[in-house]
C-alpha cells in the first residue's frame, strides 16, 4: 500500500529539529574538531613500499577473473590510480556542493547560525579539495576528470537544482565515499598518507552529512509537491550519473589492462555490486524514510545499481 504524501509529511513534522540548534551544535563541533591538512599531515614523508592506496576489497576489479590474474604489484598500482580517480571525483563533487551551498544561503538571514555553519562547511570543502589535489600529486598518479558529458550535466544541475535536490545530491556525493573511507583510515595495509587524508575527511564530513540530512528532511516536509517530485527525479538521475562516474575507466589502461575487458568484469562483478550497495544503504534507507525514493526516482536509483 502506498502511503499518501500528506500522511508521511504529517509524521515527519514531529521529527524536525530546530534548524538553529542543529547549526549551533555543528559550529561547536567544528571549533573542536577541524584540521588544516597542510600542517596536520606529513606530506614529505616517503611513500611506503608494498602498501595499498585503497583497501583491496574496495578496488573495483577485486575478486574478478582479471584481478586474480594480476600480480600484486599491478593490483596495488590500480589501487593508486583508483585513489586518484576517487579524489578527482571528490573535488568535482565538492566544487558543485560549494556552489549549491552558496545558492542555499543567499536568501537566508546572514547572522543566523544556519548561515554561519554553511559558510564553515564551505571553508571545510575548500580545504578538502586542496587536500585531495595534493594527494593526487603526491601519489604520482594523474588527475581523472569526469567525462565531458557529466561535466556539462553538472552545469545544468547547478542551474536548475532546488534546495531539496541540492541536499539530496550532496548526500549522494558524501555518504558512499564516507563509508569507504571509514574502512580505509584504520587499515594498516594502506599508505599512511592516504589513511591520514581519509581520517580528516571522515571526521569533518560527519558534520556535513548531519547538516544535509536535517535540511533535506525539513525540505521534504515544507517544499511544495512539485519540488518534492523534482527532487525524486533529480536525485535518481544524479545516482545514475554517480555510479557511472565513480571510477574513471582510464585507470585500467594506465596500469596496462584492456579497458573494455576490465569495465565488463567490473559490471559483472557481484562483489563490486555488493560494495556499492553496502556503501549506499545508509543513504537509501534515509531517503526512503523521508519519501525521496518514489516513482520514477526509485526506478532511476535501481538502474544506477546503488539500490539493493
Amino acid at each position: 500500500m502506498t502511503i499518501p504524501d500528506t500522511e508521511v509529511l504529517r509524521d515527519a513534522l514531529g521529527l524536525l529539529k530546530d534548524r538553529e540548534q542543529v547549526a549551533e551544535r555543528l559550529l561547536d563541533s567544528s571549533a573542536k574538531h577541524s584540521f588544516d591538512p597542510d600542517t596536520a599531515l606529513d606530506w614529505d614523508a616517503p611513500l611506503e613500499d608494498g602498501k595499498w592506496y585503497w583497501p583491496p576489497e574496495l578496488v573495483s576489479l577485486y575478486d574478478t577473473p582479471l584481478w586474480r590474474r594480476m600480480p600484486v604489484e599491478q593490483q596495488q598500482d590500480l589501487s593508486r590510480h583508483e585513489a586518484a580517480s576517487l579524489a578527482s571525483l571528490g573535488i568535482w563533487f565538492e566544487i558543485i556542493l560549494m556552489q549549491l551551498l552558496v545558492r542555499h544561503l543567499y536568501d537566508k538571514p546572514v547572522t543566523s547560525a544556519h548561515v554561519r555553519y554553511a559558510l564553515t562547511e564551505i571553508a571545510d570543502e575548500c580545504r578538502h579539495s586542496k587536500m585531495f589535489a595534493r594527494l593526487i600529486t603526491r601519489s604520482g598518479a594523474p588527475a581523472y576528470p569526469v567525462s565531458r558529458l557529466n561535466h556539462h550535466l553538472a552545469r545544468i544541475l547547478k542551474t536548475v537544482s532546488t534546495t531539496p535536490g541540492s541536499f539530496a545530491c550532496t548526500l549522494l556525493g558524501e555518504e558512499i565515499l564516507d563509508w569507504m573511507q571509514r574502512l580505509t583510515f584504520p587499515d594498516e595495509r594502506v599508505q599512511t598518507l592516504v589513511r591520514g587524508v581519509t581520517r580528516i575527511h571522515v571526521v569533518e564530513e560527519a558534520r556535513h552529512v548531519r547538516y544535509a540530512r536535517e535540511e533535506l528532511r525539513r525540505q521534504m516536509v515544507t517544499a511544495p509537491r512539485w519540488e518534492r517530485e523534482l527532487t525524486r527525479v533529480s536525485a535518481g538521475e544524479a545516482a545514475r550519473v554517480f555510479s557511472v562516474a565513480f571510477v574513471n575507466p582510464a585507470v585500467y589502461s594506465n596500469v596496462g589492462l584492456d579497458r573494455r575487458e576490465a569495465v565488463a568484469q567490473v559490471r559483472a562483478s557481484g562483489h563490486r555490486r555488493e560494495v556499492m550497495q553496502s556503501g549506499a544503504k545508509r543513504l537509501t534507507d534515509f531517503l526512503d524514510e523521508i519519501g525521496v525514493l518514489r516513482g520514477v526516482g526509485r526506478k532511476l536509483w535501481r538502474s544506477s545499481g546503488l539500490l539493493a
